[in-house]
């Protein structure tokens, strides 16, 4: 016999609908909750939306005001800044051959809000040569690689030498003799030099100064004999007839000055070209790369761009991240290779 208190009465029919609401209602707060909860766990990807960017984008040079990474750096920010409707103001950190500013950006959030503006030098080299506070790959987003510039081979006109290969001649046949100025220890005009004694199997006394203006004055002065220097800063050198300028040091000739050959052109393999790129903290989101990418490829599209770069020795670069990731890798995997090799070493 069925106990009568186990009987459940049955709900009557007006109530059915009224049930059916109140779960319904309750699934849907279920799924507006956990949206909520989704929306709260991504606020990177949220911030790399349409609303980026809400406010100035800092753009961080390693170098102080004045020198050739800060003026390509305030030409590209500017059209930056004009495409984004947001500032881009540029913030110079130098010091430590750019490791502080390095450091700097990669301790800073990855919210698209701080970025660096590095160069081959500080980037590749600084942490083949030195200690440096951060990882050049883990620490960072690599973004684009806007523009690669060769150097200069210059030489004071008082030596017998008009090619590269009359140079190595003079320097086989006169090893430790000549002296080679560089922008100091560790720099890229410090390796260029580096590899050519490697590759062309030649002795140099090396002479570092701190900074190129020093440097190049005293090749002006015939106290040194020859240097490794940005072509905007040897071009009107070379052309007044105070310095002869040999050849550049990039893979190919620059468009600009076809008549100049290459070091490579004599020395196959040879190449020290240094690039300018932009790069953001680790875990910066894929769609705030993707912008800054986009929208620097397409100022370095721009006729004036092409063409101001194209007068201080710069090649447009663009590319993707992935290419300009590539190229990091490389070019620290060369120089790690060359400071081994020439035993150099920057504490």
């Amino acid at each position: 016999m069925t106990c009568p208190s186990t009987i459940l009465p049955q709900e009557p029919a007006r109530l059915r609908p009224r049930l059916r609401d109140r779960i319904a209602h309750a699934a849907r707060s279920t799924l507006a909750a956990l949206a909520g909860l989704l929306a709260a766990s991504a606020p990177v990807l949220a911030q790399g939306g349409p609303a980026w960017p809400a406010k100035p984008v800092r753009l961080v040079v390693p170098f102080p005001p004045g020198g050739a990474t800060d003026v390509l750096a305030r030409q590209i920010g500017q059209r930056l800044g004009e495409a984004w409707g947001q500032p881009v103001p540029v913030d110079n950190r130098g010091g430590a051959s750019g490791a502080i500013a390095t450091e700097f950006v990669a301790r800073q959030p990855g919210d698209g809000y701080t970025l660096l503006f590095a160069t081959a030098s500080t980037h590749a080299i600084n942490p083949a040569v030195s200690r440096v506070p951060f990882d050049p790959i883990k620490d960072f987003s690599p973004i684009v690689n806007v523009a690669t510039a060769p150097l200069g081979l210059v030489v004071h006109p008082s030596l017998p030498v008009r090619t590269v290969g009359e140079l190595l001649s003079l320097l086989r046949a006169r090893p430790g003799q000549l002296d080679m100025a560089s922008f100091g220890t560790g720099t890229g005009s410090h390796l260029a030099g580096e590899l050519l004694k490697v590759m062309g199997k030649v002795d140099m006394v090396h002479v570092p100064y701190k900074g190129g203006a020093a440097a190049i004055a005293d090749l002006l002065g015939g106290h040194v004999s020859l240097l490794f220097d940005t072509l905007s800063n040897t071009l009107p050198h070379a052309k007044s007839g105070k310095l002869r300028l040999l050849a550049s040091t990039g893979p190919r000739r620059v468009a600009s000055m076809p008549d100049l050959p290459t070091v490579g052109e004599t020395l196959p393999g040879y190449e020290a070209t240094t690039w300018f790129g932009i790069l953001g903290p680790a875990g910066l989101a894929r769609p705030i790369v993707d912008r800054v990418n986009a929208d620097t490829s397409r100022v370095l599209q721009a006729g004036e761009v092409r063409g101001a770069l194209a007068s201080q020795g710069f090649e447009p670069a663009a590319g993707t991240p992935e290419a300009f990731t590539q190229q990091i890798q490389r070019d620290l995997a060369k120089w790690a290779k060359l400071v081994a090799q020439a035993k150099i070493r920057v504490e």
